[in-house]
């Protein structure tokens, strides 16, 4: 078991958490999925903010205020859209959520969650997204850290079994 991850099946723009993580586009202004229903949740405030950070690239992290959610914050990170495997994805998926791990642990953040970056439009395999999240949490939790609480909100059923068969693989090894 790794000390500090829950995954569950959830609506993210529902949690009480510090934070919230967005699976954002480099420009940050929203759009579909899981970025549009935090967008809409938090209010129009949170674009404001976004046009205020003038984009991200791609593997990193940006954080605003949660305006109208439960959260205190959103992190937006912009992970990789898939283009085969062979175009650097899976080192650009791991460090969006590590950056989104030390972002929240730079503002003194006790709780961070997470939706599946990249495996909506962006179209990452959802299985391999799950192994590369679940093991780069995984490693930045054994680490000291003010985050001692990272929440892997699953969308679906589905999406909570991908993660769970990757955190069960993690604790064999």
């Amino acid at each position: 078991m790794v000390q500090g991850l829950e995954i569950i099946t959830c609506d993210i723009t529902t949690l009480d958490v510090d934070a919230i993580v967005t699976a954002a586009n480099t420009q940050l202004r929203g759009g579909g999925g899981v970025d549009g229903a935090v967008h809409r949740a938090a209010g129009p405030k949170l674009l404001e903010a976004c046009r205020a950070l003038g984009g991200c690239p791609t593997g990193d992290a940006r954080l605003t205020p949660g305006f109208d959610l439960k959260a205190r914050y959103v992190i937006h990170a912009v992970g990789p859209i898939w283009q085969g495997g062979d175009q650097g994805e899976d080192g650009l998926l791991a460090s969006a959520y590590m950056s989104s791990l030390q972002l929240a642990g730079d503002q003194g953040l006790r709780s961070i969650a997470f939706p599946a970056i990249s495996t909506g439009v962006y179209g990452f395999p959802a299985e391999r997204a799950a192994r590369l999240a679940v093991r780069t949490v995984a490693t930045f939790l054994r680490e000291p850290s003010s985050v001692a609480r990272v929440v892997l909100a699953c969308f679906d059923d589905a999406s909570r079994q991908r993660h769970e068969t990757a955190l069960r693989q993690i604790e064999m090894n």
